[in-house]
């Protein structure tokens, strides 16, 4: 079954719990703290594996969660760390945060388009530390430790796009996938009527040293950059092609189609779905020119294409353009010119993969980049007024420290007090407009205000 989008649920696993606990040996009067660290939890990681060619594996199960770290231990035993959870999708998988409550496709993570490359999609929690961390010259022995760090976890979208070197694309009934059977091994259904094909199918080329692979893309109709059809569904495995091979039905088919109009059509289809599709590197293929009378509607096919070629490369004639000038007149039922087409489309994709591996080694690396992005989100927090003398306190790190505080041990509240001075959210309180007495929240927890050079005690816990 081909499966090409799915929406997951990803959770990291929670980090353990540092331990608080103090060296109590015969002869050791004063052990002083020796509490371990929890183990860190284990990380959700999205791998690309070129032996996969759908995402069917997560068509019915959308809930993933990695392993969490074990709680640390006295005698500084820390504890282990949490198993990553590795989830394999096929090369050319795209992936994006996405929100289930509005249903809208957020920030791009990472477009896997090579074997084995991965990118983390949900980090697991840090292991608290144990109180061996926490001494200082005035804190000798610190009775409390940090809870572990909760997982992050989120809804993300998996869109896998075609790794393929040229999509051939057309109205149904082209001839498409007999060009691709006889271009490759690969064996397509065939019949003769619109629509046989109901998903691409990828065949590996030869010719020569070279070979490419090459995608059939079903059949397209007007109105398919508004999804008409499964106009979406098809156009957006061209998105990733280096090279568009366009092949026009020259008998017009038993619907008696114009196929210049043909041209026209899939042509425009193209712009209107994507502005770059009109700009990406284009073959025009003729196909079924095996057919008695065909000559002369070839022929002008073959000024259309030379004036279109003239026209993408602003108007010289001499000027590269990404329009091959020339059109491939064959009949994949004969195989007449196909092996010219083949040795053409090999030439050309080898030089559009180095210009494209020219263009690798100055892109910067997705994971990296996302990583920078979520990292700088985490330390932004906000202060919002809920009502007249109760602020709230909004931001990924600052309920994180909240969450990992023990509130049953008042020097763990004293610690989290200083943290939250250092963050900048006394500050921002008092530029928010907070005064003495104002009650403060963060999660399920409500806080005294005094002043920003003061401190803030926490009276209750809100049952909320």
């Amino acid at each position: 079954m081909f499966i090409d989008k799915v929406r997951i649920h990803v959770r990291g696993g929670d980090g353990g719990a540092g331990c608080m606990s103090f060296r109590r040996e015969a002869h050791v009067p004063k052990g002083g703290p020796d509490g371990g660290d929890g183990g860190h939890g284990g990380n959700v990681i999205i791998k690309a594996d070129g032996s996969l060619s759908s995402l069917v594996e997560y068509r019915f199960k959308h809930h993933f969660k990695a392993q969490r770290g074990t709680h640390g231990k006295g005698s500084r035993m820390h504890g282990a760390t949490g198993d990553d959870l590795i989830l394999r999708v096929p090369v050319g998988t795209v992936i994006h945060e996405y929100s289930e409550d509005s249903g809208e496709v957020g920030e791009l993570i990472a477009d896997l388009t090579h074997d084995g490359e991965s990118v983390v999609v949900a980090e697991g929690g840090m292991g608290g530390r144990g109180n061996t961390h926490f001494v200082t010259s005035t804190r000798r022995a610190p009775a409390f430790a940090e809870l572990g760090e909760p997982a992050k976890e989120g809804w993300i979208e998996l869109e896998m796009k075609l790794m393929a070197d040229a999509a051939l694309v057309g109205m149904p009934s082209a001839g498409k996938s007999s060009l691709i059977a006889k271009m490759s091994a690969a064996r397509p259904k065939i019949a003769d009527y619109p629509f046989t094909t109901l998903v691409p199918n990828l065949g590996v080329a030869t010719s020569g040293d070279l070979s490419f692979v090459v995608a059939d893309i079903p059949g397209l109709i007007e109105g398919a950059h508004e999804g008409r059809g499964l106009g979406h569904e098809f156009l957006r495995h061209i998105e990733r092609t280096a090279l568009i091979v366009q092949v026009v039905d020259m008998t017009g088919d038993y619907e008696g189609r114009d196929p210049l109009e043909d041209y026209e059509i899939i042509k425009r289809e193209l712009a209107l779905y994507a502005d770059e599709l009109a700009q990406r590197p284009r073959i025009v293929v003729a196909n079924k020119t095996d057919v008695a009378g065909t000559e002369e509607v070839v022929k002008a096919l073959q000024e259309c294409v030379l004036a279109d070629s003239i026209e993408a490369a602003g108007g010289d004639e001499f000027a590269p353009s990404p329009i091959d000038p020339k059109l491939y007149e064959i009949s994949a039922l004969t195989g007449k010119g196909v092996e010219g087409l083949k040795a053409a489309l090999a030439t050309k994709v080898h030089e559009l993969r180095e210009a494209a591996r020219r263009q690798e080694e100055l892109a910067q690396d997705f994971d990296q980049v996302w990583e920078l992005h979520r990292s700088e989100r985490d330390k932004r927090f906000e202060v919002v007024e809920e009502e007249e003398g109760v602020f709230r306190v909004v931001g990924p790190q600052v309920e994180r420290m909240v969450v990992q505080t023990d509130w049953d041990n008042e020097e763990a509240i004293t610690f989290l007090q200083h943290r939250l001075k250092r963050l900048g959210v006394d500050d921002a309180l008092a530029r928010a407009g907070a005064l003495d007495g104002d009650e403060i929240r963060i999660l399920g927890y409500a806080f005294d205000y005094e002043s920003p050079e003061g401190r803030v005690d926490v009276y209750q816990e809100l049952d909320l």
